[in-house]
């Protein structure tokens, strides 16, 4: 009986993306001809070990080896259902019988999996995680023919009973809807079926507070000799976001490098 075999191969183009990744593809082999299935995981070249072929040195490489175990399963699956209908089994065959998308496909993993190999900003990639968990802890396993309406309002009051602002449900309620419309692009559900069509994300205005320059004043000059060095390390970034206009999150990502000097006589 003719056997298929396969290995997953890593950047067999020899090429990187814009964000320094390469695919992952599982190679069949039969009779001295090749087929290549992707994976649809992109990683860095430090993120591969050759030897084993596997993921390494990555935060998900535990999932992500698991996904790649699966996927070989799945084609092995195929080809012994051909060879239960008495189908001649052949490379060709296996590319018939590629799964179509599902809209019973998990939200979740769907959406990790996106994030993860998506060119996006590390800091929505997190905002967009956390947005997973929270689902999560709402309901373990929701599919995308299950994410419809009422869910989405059961979702909603779900955050309300966490005592979440309307416009961080709002926030959360986007990072959804940005994977629900990825879906759509890649046709596992139709576009009508979304729920956002028929459900409207509310917010409400912002009232931003701010400092009076006396009461930045006041902070400036707050004895904190007695206090922790920490305390004063915080209050100095503080007051430097306030001066400067930098967002938090800006501010702890700042390296030395995008600090310049216009002052010769500084140190």
């Amino acid at each position: 009986m003719k056997k298929i075999k396969y290995r997953i191969v890593y950047n067999r183009k020899k090429r990187l993306d814009s964000q320094g990744k390469a695919l992952v593809q599982v190679e069949a082999y039969l009779l001295g001809k090749k087929a290549y299935f992707s994976t649809h995981i992109y990683i860095k070249p430090d993120q591969w070990n050759c030897r084993k072929s596997i993921i390494c040195n990555h935060p998900h490489a535990e999932e992500l080896n698991y996904m790649l175990e699966e996927f070989i399963l799945n084609l092995q699956m195929r080809e012994i259902n051909a060879w239960k209908q008495g189908k001649e089994i052949c490379l060709e065959l296996l590319k018939e019988m590629e799964e179509k998308p599902s809209s019973d496909n998990k939200i979740i993993s769907f959406g990790r999996k996106w994030i993860e190999n998506s060119p996006i900003r590390s800091s929505t990639k997190n905002n967009l995680y956390t947005t997973l968990t929270l689902l999560e802890s709402f309901a373990h396993e929701i599919t995308f023919k299950q994410m419809d309406y009422k869910l989405l309002l059961s979702f909603e009051q779900f955050m309300k009973n966490k005592k979440l602002g309307i416009n961080t449900i709002a926030k959360h309620l986007r990072h959804i809807r940005t994977i629900i419309n990825e879906a759509v692009r890649q046709g596992i559900i139709a576009k009508e079926d979304s729920p956002f069509t028929e459900y409207k994300i509310k917010t409400t205005e912002s009232h931003h507070t701010y400092l009076l320059p006396e009461e930045l004043d006041k902070l400036e000059h707050i004895n904190l000799s007695r206090k922790k060095n920490t305390l004063r390390h915080t209050l100095d970034a503080f007051l430097f976001c306030c001066y400067t206009g930098l967002r938090y999150s800006d501010f702890i990502s700042m390296k030395k490098q995008n600090l310049i000097q216009t002052d010769k006589e500084l140190p």
